[in-house]
């Protein structure tokens, strides 16, 4: 394998934040360059490297000359405390870290640097069952699990996205997501760079970049971005939409998307090409998605798999083309496993089939709706409630800006539905006129019980609820109101 397989000709970077601009050559020579700085820092075939910073352009070119190397990335944000750290590389044993403040007993190397000098070619040592990406999920709090990805996984993944999107529309890219987790890497920037497209580096703008989000789409032009609701809640409140009608496809993914949100992100963006994905890390981000376009918008579905298949396996265990239950996955992009866990590996894989935690329908068509998280269920007296379902309905609401449920131990039902609640600055809402809103909308075992009122939802790095958070801040402002 070579940089081409990820590199394609015409791929050009273009960092917003400073200005430059590097055509495919100068990415080229830096990775080259790049490659005998790790050499000369004892970095070779199958040793894993950390990539801690987010330096954009440069983390790109750590990245392909790691894999240059033979070597496999680890890819973590720059703002991980000390603790993680540690707990990272204890997980990962790298043979060096790349970044900054980085923990003791590793070998630590400044991010890549872009040089004016020419760099004679550096042949690849990665095989394309070399493992490529171990990408961090479920926190760095606790012990995490690493997902091992290959260069076969990730190509996969790679080819099936530019498939189906088309290069046509990712012939200017946006990413303003993070690159250390699977959406911003692999769904948006690679997919980009494989496709040969230019890919404008904007990665984690922040409310004070969001200001100009429309204004960035405008002055390069943009054709395709990929991002999270979380960021279009904020965008839409406080960026003017883009003008010169260059956006021709977007795309939504990694937490649910009510309809109303989903049709406000088109009218805001000029296009009915925005899609709904369903990706996880497991399968190197995207797996299916659904687009505004064909119509029969509804909370929770995400069209047909990219690639592979989607199944429900049943009560009985067994999977089935049709019907409601945990969503199973079989895809060419599927992980290995996760690192040094054969246990979760064992409990996540059934023959072909990726069990993916998600509840959800199939109808006839081969359609997938996502319902919610089982792990998320509310047991409310025996009777099951996704807590997204819960989200879904009060989002709806036109005084609240978001969502986010969750369980409360009750002595009666064991469980009972609470939820905290994100209102407009002008919407004066209270527990009665909820319950009466919720009434006719509802069924009555999922009424919420309680209400807590926030300022904002508090999320992950990575732009997600972590509910058990929310329910830790809820309980510490002691502010809910009884329904």
């Amino acid at each position: 394998m070579t940089i081409d397989s990820y590199l394609a000709t015409g791929a050009c970077l273009i960092d917003h934040r400073c200005g430059r601009r590097y055509d495919r050559l100068a990415v080229q020579n830096a990775v080259w360059n790049r490659v005998r700085e790790l050499g000369e820092a004892d970095v070779t075939s199958g040793d894993r490297v950390i990539l801690a910073h987010g330096d954009g352009a440069a983390l790109l070119v750590d990245l392909l000359a790691v894999w240059s190397c033979g070597a496999a990335a680890v890819v973590v944000s720059h703002g991980i405390t000390r603790e993680e750290r540690s707990i990272v590389r204890d997980t990962t044993a790298p043979r060096a870290w790349i970044g900054h403040a980085a923990p003791d007993g590793v070998t630590v190397l400044a991010p890549a640097e872009f040089v004016s000098k020419a760099a004679a070619p550096v042949r690849s040592m990665a095989r394309l069952d070399d493992l490529a990406l171990v990408m961090m999920t479920s926190g760095t709090t606790s012990r995490p699990k690493g997902v091992m990805l290959t260069h076969r996984a990730v190509q996969a993944r790679l080819a099936l996205n530019v498939a189906h999107i088309g290069r046509q529309d990712l012939a200017l890219a946006l990413t303003v997501l993070p690159m250390h987790f699977g959406h911003g890497l692999i769904g948006n920037t690679l997919t980009a760079l494989a496709a040969g497209a230019g890919l404008v580096l904007w990665p984690e703008p922040g409310p004070t970049g969001l200001h100009a989000l429309g204004k960035v789409i405008d002055e390069y032009g943009v054709t395709f971005m990929s991002s999270v609701p979380s960021l279009w809640r904020v965008a839409l409140k406080l960026s003017p939409p883009p003008k010169r009608g260059t956006l021709r496809r977007v795309h939504v993914g990694s937490a649910p998307l009510v309809t109303s949100l989903w049709t406000d992100i088109a009218a805001w963006t000029g296009t009915n090409r925005v899609v709904n994905m369903y990706g996880i890390t497991e399968t190197a981000n995207w797996i299916g998605g659904r687009s505004a376009e064909e119509g029969g918008l509804n909370d929770g579905i995400v069209g047909r798999p990219w690639g592979g298949a989607f199944r429900v396996r049943l009560a009985d265990g067994s999977f089935a083309a049709r019907g409601r239950g945990e969503v199973a996955v079989n895809s060419p992009s599927l992980m290995t496993g996760y690192l040094n866990r054969p246990d979760l590996t064992a409990q996540s894989l059934s023959g072909d089939w990726f069990l993916t935690g998600d509840i959800g329908e199939i109808d006839g068509d081969g359609v997938l709706r996502l319902v919610g998280r089982s792990k998320h269920e509310i047991n409310r007296g025996g009777i099951k409630i996704p807590a997204e379902e819960i989200d879904a309905l009060l989002e709806r609401h036109p005084g609240v800006i978001e969502a986010c449920a969750f369980a409360l131990a009750d002595p009666l039902n064991g469980e009972t539905v609470a939820a905290a609640i994100v209102t407009e600055p002008d919407a004066a809402i209270d527990a009665e006129a909820i319950r009466v809103w919720c009434e006719t909308r509802v069924r009555r075992e999922a009424m919420p019980s309680r209400l807590f009122i926030l300022d904002a939802l508090p999320r992950t790095d990575r732009g997600k609820l972590n509910r058990d958070v929310v329910r830790n801040a809820c309980l510490s402002a002691a502010n809910g109101q009884e329904i």
